[in-house]
């Protein structure tokens, strides 16, 4: 598979291609595995019983290794069909779903309704939308209009006062947190890593 360009991490085309190409028990964490940020989803995440969204769930192995840690209430959303039934099979007691992150808003109801998800998880799913060729300094208006599309959903998707929405990313606060802001959340970024630096951004719903 030919190296990809930025810009093809937005597109269905390539995931699909991507997941049909990779083995069936093939796995890939962006970032850090599950036993790298266990004792984070424990601190902010601390009721098991908690209901978790997972947005881009790709073939990471966090929701499975969250459930074998007690958290058995997971939904996990992505938009290739490929991957879902892959995942489908290879972890069975898992709830998987094809979704697209940007319409979270319209699907609400088929997710249970509004304002009723405690966690709501991105682990570089958000990168892949803002991924284009242009200057990360002038995203386009199609790259803003992605990213206000998942933000906008989450919110409307978190419990008010006790929701939680976890963004872990490669992205700086000075490219991020534009798009995050909203007067309807609070946002906290906490930089994380030793020699290797990513960043968490938790917000919080007022």
């Amino acid at each position: 598979m030919e190296e990809p360009k930025n810009a093809d991490f937005q597109t269905m085309q390539y995931w699909d291609k991507r997941y049909a190409n990779e083995g069936p028990d093939e796995d890939f964490d962006w970032f850090r595995k599950y036993s790298d940020i266990r004792e984070i989803i424990h601190e902010l995440v601390p009721q098991r019983s908690s209901r978790i969204l997972m947005l881009g769930c790709g073939n990471s192995t966090l929701s499975k290794d969250m459930f074998d840690d007690g958290y058995t209430n997971i939904v996990n959303l992505d938009y290739s069909q490929v991957l879902i039934d892959k995942m489908r099979t290879r972890f069975r007691k898992l709830d998987w779903r094809v979704m697209d992150v940007r319409t979270l808003r319209e699907n609400a109801a088929v997710l249970g309704g509004a304002e009723t998800w405690d966690a709501i998880i991105d682990k570089g799913t958000m990168d892949a939308l803002m991924a284009e060729n242009a200057s990360v300094w002038n995203p386009s208006e199609a790259v803003l209009d992605n990213v206000a599309r998942e933000v906008d959903g989450v919110l409307s998707l978190l419990k008010p006062r006790t929701g939680v929405f976890l963004y872990f990313t490669f992205g700086q606060p000075h490219f991020r947190r534009p798009h995050l802001q909203r007067d309807t959340w609070a946002i906290e970024t906490r930089e994380l890593g030793d020699m290797f630096h990513y960043y968490l951004y938790i917000g919080r719903k007022m």
